[in-house]
């Protein structure tokens, strides 16, 4: 009789065969649902795994992939995610893995994925993601990986770390009206990232709430340029704003700039709040609010080392965000 193939039992559990890989390899990284199937199906097709397979697949590489899928001005460009790999860095640089960077807006040919699925890393910290990046969960498919941000889909077997970005966004938000403010706009990231959609969701549900309507929300695309020119549309608007909820310090920057040029008074005339509390806030004088960059990155790390050492940690853990405020928008 043949022998039943790890292919075979996927189908069977209605699972990945990455999925089963990591059944057979007693990993915990599989969701209970997924388990019961798996073993149900292994027991109904008397699977029996390669040993030399089994072998082979448990050869540990002690490295941690860090999956961007951007392109490098922007990763060598955003305080957000410099923040968040010093993180990851300094608690890596206690345990026993290296962090190899995997840097792409897209993984054309495979390149990436193949790398990753030949065993170049033991397990994946993905940030920045796009609900376009198909790669993404291919690479999710094949090793443990924990989300730095909530991903467009989220599975059971997912690990995540993250802010409220509704709340943050709604706190900033109500900050601007408590000032006085009436035509307020959002500049947001883009609006393929789960990340963007939540704070745009949070500002436009405290003006609901305080029966205002939006005076515009533009695409920044987490850039400079972008919030700079953002900025220059809402500008060109009869009436103009009278406050911008940024949703990114780097996009307000950007969008300080196009304000000063063009002859306004920040806060008089624009009151701005960024988001991230990058130190370029603090330079600026703007008013952001805070989330534990460094912090974010030290708990991904450390998520993942816990993962592969057979530990099942939180599978979401959302950290604090606080109003930094400063002259850009200064409490009344």
């Amino acid at each position: 009789m043949p022998r039943s193939t790890i292919e075979e039992v996927a189908t069977l559990a209605g699972v990945s065969r990455s999925t089963v890989s990591r059944v057979v390899n007693g990993s915990t990284a599989v969701s209970p649902e997924a388990l019961a199937a798996v073993q149900h199906a292994i027991a109904e097709l008397n699977y029996a795994p390669n040993r030399a397979a089994r072998s082979l697949a448990s050869r540990q590489t002690h490295a941690i992939g860090l999956v961007v899928p951007e392109d490098t001005t922007r990763f060598f460009g955003d305080p957000f995610l410099a923040s968040v790999v010093a993180g990851i860095s300094a608690r890596l640089a206690e345990s026993d893995y290296i962090l190899t960077l995997l840097i792409a807006s897209e993984d054309p040919g495979g390149k990436m994925t193949r790398f990753v699925r030949n065993g170049g890393v033991d397990a994946a910290i993905i940030v920045s993601h796009h609900a376009s990046d198909s790669f993404v969960d291919r690479i999710a498919e094949t090793v443990p990986v924990v989300f730095g941000g909530r991903p467009t889909h989220v599975r059971d077997s997912d690990y995540i770390v993250d802010v409220d970005n509704v709340a943050a966004g709604r706190a900033a938000t109500e900050h601007l009206i408590a000032l006085g403010r009436t035509r307020i706009a959002t500049i947001t990231g883009s609006l393929s990232m789960s990340v963007s959609v939540d704070r745009r969701d949070g500002f436009l549900g405290a003006l609901s709430d305080a029966g205002l309507t939006s005076a515009g929300v533009i695409d920044g695309d987490f850039s400079e340029q972008g919030g700079a020119g953002a900025a220059q549309r809402l500008l060109a608007q009869d009436p103009r704003p009278d406050a911008l909820f940024v949703a990114s310090d780097l996009m307000a920057r950007g969008a300080l700039g196009v304000l000063r040029s063009s002859g306004l008074r920040v806060p008089e005339d624009v009151a701005v709040i960024g988001f991230d509390d990058a130190p370029l806030a603090a330079a600026a004088e703007l008013t952001s609010m805070s989330q534990p960059m460094f912090a974010q990155g030290e708990l991904l790390a450390g998520l993942i080392v816990d993962v592969l050492a057979g530990r099942d940690p939180d599978r979401l853990t959302i950290m604090p965000t606080e109003l930094v405020v400063r002259a850009s928008a200064p409490s009344v």
